[in-house]
């Protein structure tokens, strides 16, 4: 009668043993199951969120070397500062711009004036707001209704642009200002992500006759040309580093293979 004690207790912890293996058994398939199930879920919520297209351009140009040297001295002949002045900016590298003016004095035959100012504003791709290529899209119809209705501005005349950016609109348009009437021409311009507007007026004081539409339109062109390629420019320096870079790094990964190592000559050798 006292040995059955002792068996009944080795009979009870035999019998334990396949119960804590069942609740194992149980934890784990729960385990991969939630697994299995989140590893599923994540597929479907990349494909609901598809990648924004890619910004096409990541920097901008020096706004006042976007226009070549010889454009300025054709348009603004008597700048008083050949190198332009600046415009401020926060971030250079989203916007930026530079303006040119000067009188040149005829003598008796009065004077010309001449102002030329360019102006750049880069888009980035955000997968909120759109593509940099979008958005800049909107910039550029923006800048467009803006300067139609600028103030005091009359004669309007809008047409589209080919050879310049993606797209181009040409608005010209007469002023008057300090009891002299001006000629304007704006090129407001697009290519990639960034916007380009140009603007280019003339006027004739003491006599001397108002500049013509088509001189002015002609002029803000040949800047606004300048200034496209100049973003172009700009990106290509920058894009070419990081090419030069794998290039070395992809010699300097052959070079090993190309040298046979003291334990192959030896092997040779043998």
């Amino acid at each position: 009668m006292h040995r059955s004690a002792p068996r009944l207790t080795r009979i009870l912890a035999c019998a334990a043993v396949p119960v804590m293996l069942v609740v194992a058994g149980c934890s784990s398939d729960s385990g991969d199951k939630e697994a299995d199930s989140s590893a599923s879920a994540t597929p479907d919520a990349t494909k609901s969120e598809p990648a924004v297209e890619a910004a096409k351009f990541a920097e901008l140009p020096d706004p006042c070397q976007a226009v070549e040297a010889k454009t300025v001295k054709s348009l603004v002949p008597s700048a008083k500062s050949k190198n332009g002045t600046r415009s401020k900016s926060s971030d250079a590298s989203v916007r930026g711009g530079c303006s040119w003016n000067g009188l040149a004095d005829k003598g008796v035959k009065g004077s010309q004036y001449r102002w030329l100012d360019v102006g750049f504003t880069r888009f980035a791709s955000d997968q909120t707001l759109g593509s940099g290529a979008a958005r800049a899209g909107d910039e550029f119809d923006k800048q467009v209704k803006k300067t139609e209705a600028a103030d005091g501005v009359k004669n309007v005349r809008t047409g589209s642009v080919s050879g310049i950016g993606d797209q181009a609109t040409k608005i010209t348009y007469d002023q008057s200002k300090t009891d002299e009437d001006f000629r304007f021409a704006t090129i407001v311009a697009r290519t990639g992500n960034v916007v380009v507007v140009v603007n280019y007026n003339g006027a004739g004081y003491a006599g001397s006759k108002t500049p013509d539409a088509e001189t002015i339109l002609k002029g803000a062109t040949m800047a606004a040309k300048d200034a496209v390629a100049a973003v172009a420019d700009a990106n290509a320096k920058t894009d070419a580093s990081p090419k030069a870079t794998d290039k070395a790094s992809d010699d300097s990964a052959k070079k090993p293979s190309e040298k046979p190592s003291s334990s192959a000559k030896s092997k040779s050798s043998d």
